[in-house]
């Protein structure tokens, strides 16, 4: 009997996700100005990832659970800029990471099962974006410039967090999850 070589046909690659605090829209609308005045661009809206981008088996309705779950109970919680740092290709707003973040940061790595990125955890430092893809020809020019650049603010509260899903360059809003407390600062 002869043999046929079937090829096997890899898994179709799975979405990437995120859980991020978006900023304060003064903050947000700064930050995308400032962008587009010089001519730079990050990955999406400005936001402030929990944890990199990740890829994981669970479903979309098991994902949500499961971040509920680690989530639960999580206060709202003040986010302090530092400031701009550069690294080879990325220029960014640097935020403190304080014993909050530092927390909601490991509850939400343990969700998985899930791809974990080298920045998290030991070197997970909580950041907006301003420029990513950094030309080397462009990095001095870029680096003088952003250090003229003072944020309208500093420093922000975090009232909700939201999953995402980016497929194929495309980044949809899965859930977003309220935090204790949010209710009274919009009552209040």
């Amino acid at each position: 009997m002869k043999s046929v070589f079937l090829p096997t046909i890899p898994d179709e690659p799975r979405p990437l996700h995120s859980i991020v605090a978006w900023p304060p829209e003064v903050l947000d609308t700064w930050m995308r100005r400032q962008q587009e005045r010089l001519n730079v661009r990050s990955f999406g809206l400005p936001h402030l990832n929990l944890r990199a981008p990740f890829q994981t088996s669970l479903s979309n309705a098991e994902l949500v659970a499961a971040m509920r779950e680690a989530i639960n109970g999580q206060e709202v919680f003040e986010v302090k800029i530092k400031g701009w740092k550069y690294l080879p290709s990325v220029i960014f707003l640097e935020c403190e990471l304080s014993e909050a973040l530092s927390d909601l940061h490991r509850r939400v790595l343990d969700v998985g099962p899930s791809s974990r990125a080298p920045y998290d955890g030991e070197e997970y430092r909580p950041h907006l974006t301003l420029a990513l893809g950094v030309l080397p020809w462009a990095c001095d020019y870029l680096w003088q410039e952003v250090q003229l650049l003072t944020p309208p603010v500093q420093e922000f509260t975090v009232t909700a967090l939201s999953l995402t899903r980016e497929e194929r360059g495309e980044v949809q809003e899965l859930h977003t999850f309220p935090l204790v407390g949010a209710e009274e600062m919009v009552e209040g």
